[in-house]
């Protein structure tokens, strides 16, 4: 008789928040780059205290983008091919570690902190990106193309709650 335990298929994928960002909304200024928090509030509706005008006048707050994760790990990749992109910068409301893009996957859900975010869609570069001081217009074209498949991915929010920096991240 054999004692060894049962093998399971379900991969432990596990990390921590790095950084939060949340940016309030501020008449005449864009939504990047975010500036850094030490805890949020996750409701249903997304981040308390975060604006993001994209989704509020062209998605009608869409529950599936109520969240954007980003992993530190494609930040460093960026800032090794010389974009010098900081957390925070392109939008990201938790700025992850330990969990690489490529393990984010539709459906996924996430304890973050005491809330539960499942992970909807990745997150399509846009032109409000050339916003950015070291893209601009004439650098744009060529980060939307190497911001293609490593712009963060977004979440909606199963359970509400608090997430603080150092909070771990799994899957769930």
């Amino acid at each position: 008789m054999s004692s060894s335990a049962p093998s399971s298929s379900v991969q432990v994928v596990h990390g921590r928040v790095r950084s939060l960002h949340r940016k309030p909304e501020t008449r005449s200024e864009h939504g990047l780059p975010k500036p850094t928090a030490r805890a949020l509030h996750i409701t249903h509706a997304g981040v308390e205290g975060d604006f993001n005008r994209y989704r509020h006048e062209e998605q009608h707050d869409e529950p599936n983008q109520a969240v954007l994760f980003m992993p530190v790990e494609t930040i460093r990749s960026l800032n090794a091919e010389g974009w010098p992109i900081r957390e925070g910068d392109i939008g990201e409301n938790i700025t992850t570690e330990g969990i690489p893009y490529d393990d984010f996957h539709p459906g996924d859900k996430f304890r973050a902190g005491e809330s539960v975010l499942e992970v909807s869609k990745p997150c399509v570069p846009c032109t409000n990106l050339y916003l950015l001081p070291y893209v601009g217009e004439a650098k744009g074209p060529g980060f939307l193309k190497t911001m293609l498949g490593r712009r963060g991915w977004y979440a909606s929010v199963v359970r509400e709650g608090w997430v603080r920096t150092g909070d771990a991240i799994e899957r769930v």
